[in-house]
Parts: C-alpha cells; structure tokens; sequence
C-alpha cells in the first residue's frame, strides 16, 4: 500500500465483502473510496443495446472511487467483488474534514488524489487523441516546437488594471488575501495578441498560465491533423498539467483573442502549490472540469463508434469512460 493510503486508513472504517457483493451500483450517487486490503473487485458496466462489460479489474492495493473525495458525484461502473474483499472505506465528508484540518499529512493526501486525477486525465486524453473525431482538421503550418516566449520581456505594463479582475475569477474562490498575494509573488503579466503561442506539443513544462481575460484554445496534434480539444477563459489555468507531473507538453496552446495571462515558472508554482491548500483546491476543479471536457469527447467517440459500425472501438472507449467508476458531476 502507498504511503498515502496508509494516511488514508487513518480516517477510514474497515469493511468486509463476500463473494459476490455489489460494493457500488452504477448510477448511484457516490460516497467516497475504497481501499482493498485483500481479495478481488471488478468493475461492470450495463451496455446501452443490453449485456455486461467488464472495465477493471483492481485487488490488493488499489484503490477506486478517489473522484468522489473532492467532489460529489455518480458511479460510473457497479463494482463487484469477485473474491471474499476486505479493505476500507473513506466517506467524502471526513476526508473533507481532514483537508481542512492543514494538517501537513492531509496536504499530502490532497497532492497525491491530484496526481491520481492528472494521471487519468493524461491517459484519456492521449486516448481521445488517437481516435478520429469529425472535427480533426489538417493541420496549420506554424505549430511551434520550442518555447516560443523565449527571451519575451516579462516587464512591459499591462494596458488595464489586471488586478481588479481577480477577485471576480472563480480559481480564487477560496484564497484568502495573503495566499492571493504569494502566488501573484511569483507571477508575471502577459498580454498578447491573437495567434500567439503558449507552447508547442512536447515542449519543457517551463510555466503554466492563467487567463485574465481572453482565450486560449489548446490543440491536440497526431500525424496531419490538429483538433481542438479546450478553449480556456478567464480563471482557468493552462499547461499545469505538465508543470504537476514534469513532462513535457502534451498539447500545444494559442492565443484565440488577445489575451491578458499571468505567468507562473513552473518551479515557483510548485513550490506555492506544495503548501498552498487553497491552490491545491483549485487545481483539483481545474482537473474536474478538464476530466468532465474529455469524457464529454470520449462520450462523442462511442456515438461515431457505433454509427460506423465499429464495435471494437466502441468497446475500447466504453471501457476508458467507465473504468473512472466514479463520474464527477461539473457543478
């Protein structure tokens, strides 16, 4: 077991399961997670033209149902135990509790259910990503491969007073005066014109960017093709996926109206993201609505699917949209 799951089991009551047991139904409203100390689950998902899909199979160590300690939610999947199970249960309400506790333990846990969803996300998109979708388009010419801010002067004066928007964006809904003011610290104000790019597709993570005002649409590419996979607006962030995990970009982003950013060197914003509850918060909503975005996508890829007669995709991509067990509702 992961060292966060041991914290975990801190706040957990112990359950049991025979053989056989359902432990969630698809459909119901989620509770929180399970944790599996000994024996075997799988995950089951009612097809729409009738029959069962098997989506996962989990056992000794894993965990599911991590969505629904940040946010309410429904079961995507039932989930049935194979085996006699014996493991744990963490309801959402007093993982809540142990977040808002501070403690140095529960920032952790928080950093680690972050990492789980940014994981899963990485993983869908690149799945949705290899799937043609009616909106591919031949690529444009142009698509940046380096950094293409490099040696951009970060100290011009913004034509409007940013500050003032702030406030009103919803990514510091929980931010109180002073965590404000320490992530801005770190930042820098960008303002540019339509058709600038942020970065390119497999470029160094150096930053991540929040939207003042404006857009910024960010473009999935694969052989010839690009499509259009996020159109981020003002308290929305851009390219922290990368900066969380320290890979490389995994999509290229540009500016689609002229847009005021703020700026974030990805070490900095690590830093302040370490010990910064109120970020951390932020980020996992960022995380949701960009999970609720790419499921919406993969629900379209099973539609297309199963016009074209292409049940082996269909069934490739339910297993992707279900095997998440919990779906997160975007509220």
């Amino acid at each position: 077991m992961a060292p966060f799951q041991d914290r975990l089991v801190s706040i957990a009551r112990a359950v049991s399961f025979p053989g056989g047991a359902r432990l969630v139904r698809q459909g119901e409203t989620s509770r929180g997670a399970f944790l599996i100390r000994t024996g075997e689950v799988e995950a089951q998902v009612a097809l729409p033209g009738g029959g069962v899909l098997t989506v996962a199979e989990l056992g000794e160590g894993d965990m599911f149902g991590e969505m629904a300690l940040i946010e309410r939610g429904v079961c995507s999947a039932s989930v049935i135990a194979r085996s006699a199970v014996e493991g744990w249960f963490v309801a959402r309400d007093d993982f809540r509790a142990f977040v808002a506790s501070r403690d140095p333990a529960a920032l952790e846990v928080q950093r680690e259910i972050t990492r789980v969803l940014a994981e899963k996300l990485r993983a869908l998109n690149d799945m949705v990503r290899d799937h043609p979708a009616e909106e591919d388009r031949l690529a444009r010419a142009g698509l940046p491969a380096a950094d293409p801010l490099a040696g951009m002067a970060r100290n011009g004066k913004p034509s409007f007073d940013w500050r003032r928007f702030l406030p009103l964006l919803p990514i510091f809904e929980r931010f109180d005066a002073y965590e404000m003011e320490q992530l801005l610290s770190i930042s820098s104000v960008l303002e540019l014109p339509r058709g600038s790019w942020l970065f390119g597709t497999g470029s160094a993570a150096n930053a991540c960017f929040l939207v003042v005002r404006g857009a910024v649409e960010v473009i999935s590419k694969l052989q010839d093709l690009e499509r259009r996979v996020a159109l981020a607006g003002p308290g929305e962030l851009v390219g922290y996926l990368a900066v969380l995990e320290g890979a490389p970009h995994g999509a290229a982003a540009r500016v689609r109206e002229n847009t005021c950013l703020l700026e974030f060197p990805a070490r900095q914003f690590l830093a302040q993201y370490e010990r910064n509850s109120s970020l951390q918060h932020a980020i996992h909503q960022s995380l949701l609505r960009s999970l609720a975005r790419t499921n919406t996508q993969l629900t379209r890829l099973i539609s297309h699917a199963r016009l074209t007669s292409s049940t082996r995709a269909a069934l490739e991509l339910e297993k992707a949209l279900h095997a998440q067990v919990v779906n997160v509702k975007n509220q």
